[in-house]
């Protein structure tokens, strides 16, 4: 127990929920009329509902930690790794964080009609990084990206890049520098097995940074082969938290029992 005592808390979740509004009605000749006519006479509109979708969660991670997030579709592991890195406030909860979470998507945001040249210096930029590091690190950047091993591919315009290789340069750019908090959601599930190795590998380094990986996949084997705990989420609450193999082998239980 006195090894407990010494870790060090980047992030705590505390009773946290997260609710959220959709619009799940019809669009339509005559809608807007009709939304006018709902406002003046302040009804709520029946196509929007609420949803619920993370339900009390808490836990605390810790410096040195990879966590996996698993659960089926829709169970709430994005939705919670928006509300760690502040792009979702909690409806309920807290949520507490060492430092500046860095929160790393398939989708997320690079100019899709830069070139992939000028994308890596505007996302090093945006990672914090100072022009000088982005020039020094440029190579190795692309380089890991592996983008160039069929073409010149960083000299065109990221639209011209399939979902892989816009993943690959994305997680590139984030991984080349080290982070308090680094949430990455599916950003591996289209890179190739090398690619993946690398990318595990980096994960490990970033780690014994002092710095604190939360990974969100749907690859239970990425899980386990880089995570040393996983919480499992399941219709927003958190069904379990501890070392990755056991809580990945209660997940595969559960979800061949609904099969």
């Amino acid at each position: 127990m006195a090894e407990q005592t010494d870790r060090i808390p980047t992030v705590v979740v505390d009773d946290v929920h997260v609710k959220y509004k959709v619009n799940g009605g019809r669009t339509g000749k005559g809608s807007a009329t009709t939304a006018m006519s709902r406002i003046i006479s302040r009804r709520s509109s029946p196509g929007i509902r609420e949803v619920h979708a993370v339900k009390g969660v808490s836990f605390a991670a810790y410096k040195g930690e990879a966590v996996g997030l698993i659960g089926s579709n829709g169970s709430g592991k994005s939705t919670l790794l928006k509300a760690i890195a502040g792009l979702l406030p909690p409806s309920d909860g807290r949520v507490f964080t060492q430092g500046q979470p860095s929160l790393l998507g398939v989708n997320a945001a690079l100019m899709g009609d830069l070139t992939g040249e000028r994308n890596v210096i505007l996302g090093g930029l945006a990672m914090g990084m100072s022009r000088e590091q982005v020039h020094e690190r440029y190579d190795d950047i692309v380089d890991f990206s592996g983008i160039n091993d069929k073409g010149d591919f960083i000299s065109l315009p990221m639209r011209t890049y399939s979902s892989g290789m816009g993943a690959r340069l994305r997680f590139s750019i984030a991984a080349a520098k080290s982070h308090d908090v680094l949430l990455i959601d599916e950003a591996l599930a289209t890179g190739d097995a090398k690619f993946q190795r690398r990318s595990q590998e980096r994960i490990n380094e970033l780690r014994e940074e002092a710095g604190t990986v939360f990974l969100v996949s749907h690859s239970t084997g990425t899980i386990t082969s880089t995570c040393d705990r996983a919480l499992w989420l399941e219709a927003g609450t958190l069904r379990m938290d501890g070392p990755a193999k056991d809580v990945v082998a209660a997940y595969e239980a559960f979800a061949k029992s609904k099969k």
